[in-house]
């Protein structure tokens, strides 16, 4: 059957390429990507999870800037 498909010139100057190295035509070497393509099972959907929002008040500990890793590292050295 013939039919007529719109690529990125890059991608047919590839496409080419490639089919020109391996001794075949460009029709072959696009038949066999899209078998292989169409071959894989489909996707799974992923289930969307929605994470909890935490409503605890009061913030960091008293001496604590977030903007300083060495308060950070103190605190927890201290633990």
């Amino acid at each position: 059957m013939r039919t007529t498909v719109r690529l990125s010139g890059e991608l047919l100057r590839r496409a080419k390429r490639r089919a020109a190295e391996q001794g075949r035509t460009l029709t072959s070497l696009l038949e066999e990507g899209l078998r292989a393509v169409l071959s894989e099972p489909p996707h799974a959907r992923r289930e969307i999870v929605r994470l909890p929002v935490s409503k605890a008040a009061g913030g960091t500990l008293p001496g604590i800037d977030l903007n300083r890793s060495a308060d950070l590292e103190d605190r927890m050295d201290g633990l």
